[in-house]
């Protein structure tokens, strides 16, 4: 099995680059996702948010609230610490058993947004980091997520900057261009990691 960890910032396209992958055969085992799964009703970890933050990250419905708890985590990096110190545990865990549930020769694809911040690079035998340069990802985030600029600007402040996640970086998607031009990319990675699968 080649653990590999997928990461970039928030706008860079990584979305994108796992949906070409995952078509390619890999195993995609997504940290955002899996974040979603341990907060849902009726969880543990949503009772622990609650019992952090108050019941007003609450939708009327008794679901989490995730603009509501972004506005008050985005803006307080100690927040943001406490939140994260409930949540990435959960999903440790339950990204352990995906990845001891995958055959023994997959190509296990951890989409992780925070792998930089985190220190998380080492769990990995490579990390792929898909790159845009700051003013792709702030024309993306306004113009296809709908948020304002400052909204953007907080999301983006709030993750590594480009230098640090291109530090960790054993292979590096540019995604700066237009949709077209990174398949091709992917599609390269993708043998690289094939070829590494099979030397494991």
């Amino acid at each position: 099995m080649l653990k590999v960890g997928l990461t970039g910032g928030i706008g860079a396209g990584k979305s994108e680059v796992s949906r070409l992958l995952v078509s390619y055969g890999a195993v995609l085992i997504d940290a955002d996702k899996i974040a979603r799964e341990v907060v849902a009703p009726g969880t543990p970890g949503l009772a622990a948010v609650i019992e952090a933050f108050g019941a007003g990250i609450l939708t009327p419905q008794g679901a989490l609230d995730r603009p509501a708890l972004g506005a008050i985590v985005f803006a307080d990096p100690e927040k943001l610490a406490v939140l994260n110190g409930i949540v990435h545990p959960l999903v440790g865990a339950r990204s352990a058993e995906l990845e001891a549930a995958a055959g023994a020769d997959s190509v296990v694809i951890h989409d992780v947004p925070l792998l930089t911040e985190n220190g998380l690079a080492p769990l990995y035998d490579l990390v792929v980091v898909v790159d845009a340069a700051p003013a792709t990802q702030l024309d993306r985030l306004t113009r296809l997520r709908g948020m304002t600029k400052s909204e953007a600007e907080a999301r983006m402040a709030a993750q590594a900057t480009r230098e640090r996640r291109l530090a960790v970086a054993d292979l590096v998607i540019d995604n700066d261009g237009p949709l077209e031009a990174l398949e091709p990319q992917v599609r390269k990675v993708w043998g690289e990691l094939v070829e590494r699968a099979a030397q494991q």
